[in-house]
């Protein structure tokens, strides 16, 4: 007998009995807004982590999980009449068609671009003005509710509005300066950051000559904030970058240590000179196709 084949409405139904003040689970009913945030933002690292290791067994279940705090905040909100999945799905759904005219002219599923127009005959720039220029409008519009149940607009008083402070530093700090750069507040070339970034460095070992580790512990977190715009202006992510230097260190770290095990020989025991020259052998043999030996005695 075949499995039954779940589908979405299957999850929301679940989703509604784990609520469910009487048959409920106790861990869900005592769930909140609030409570949930820190599981999606584990769930949102562990969908990354996944592509990152390119484990695409495991990633339709770790796409589930990101999926089901949707369908929880969902619930909360419908619990509270504010608004179901269905409007979440409807919102997206309209929203994005409003912001592809290059692909749905109309507005509508039921439109699309001319046969005979290619995607890469749709200019790169004007779409991605399009896109932003939206968004800018949706940012204007937005409303908030107010305490009497009433909904009034918020002014866009920035173009930093919105920037979720919840956000990796690395990656707000790449979103802010993004927007920044959209209204022309940005080095004309990659060259521009780089004397940014040594300008930052020098202020470091100024504070670090005068005594001064606080004055030093801010100078790094500017040099920090120039090193993410250098990553932004090279069109790489520098969240993701960073994770993927973390995990070369660790790979080569992990050599260093397996490498001395097998010499008998405990990491602590052994000198920083030591250390070194098995740091650069792990680094010889962190390649696709290198097969490291077995290490040579300290």
């Amino acid at each position: 007998m075949s499995e039954t084949r779940h589908d979405l409405q299957s999850l929301l139904s679940l989703m509604a009995v784990l609520r469910d003040a009487e048959q409920g689970c106790p861990w869900d009913l005592a769930q909140d807004w609030d409570s949930i945030v820190p599981h999606t933002l584990e769930e949102a690292y562990e969908v990354a982590d996944a592509i990152e290791r390119r484990a695409f067994d495991e990633l339709p279940g770790e796409l589930g999980d990101l999926l089901f705090q949707v369908v929880y905040y969902s619930q909360f909100a419908a619990e509270e009449e504010r608004f179901d999945f269905h409007d979440v799905v409807h919102t997206l759904t309209a929203k994005m068609l409003r912001r592809h005219p290059h692909v749905f002219p109309d507005g509508t599923l039921a439109s699309r671009r001319p046969p005979g127009v290619s995607a890469e005959q749709v200019e790169t720039r004007q779409v991605h003005s399009h896109w932003e220029a939206l968004k800018a409008a949706e940012r204007a519009e937005r409303t908030v509710d107010a305490a009497d149940g009433s909904r009034h607009d918020v002014p866009a008083a920035s173009v930093l509005d919105d920037v979720p402070t919840t956000l990796p530093a690395l990656s707000r700090a790449a979103k802010l300066s993004k927007r920044a750069a959209r209204v022309g507040f940005d080095w004309p070339d990659a060259r521009g950051v780089i004397a940014k970034i040594r300008e930052e460095l020098d202020e470091v070992e100024e504070a670090l000559v005068d005594g001064d580790a606080d004055h030093a512990a801010e100078e790094v977190g500017d040099l920090l904030f120039a090193v993410t715009n250098l990553a932004r202006s090279l069109e790489a992510d520098p969240e993701q970058r960073l994770r993927a230097t973390n995990a070369k260190f660790e790979r080569r770290f992990r050599y260093v240590e397996t490498a001395l095990g097998e010499c008998g020989v405990r990491l602590q025991d052994v000198d920083l000179d030591t250390m070194e020259r098995y740091w650069q052998q792990a680094k010889q043999y962190d390649t696709p196709t290198a097969t490291p030996s077995r290490g040579e005695r300290p």
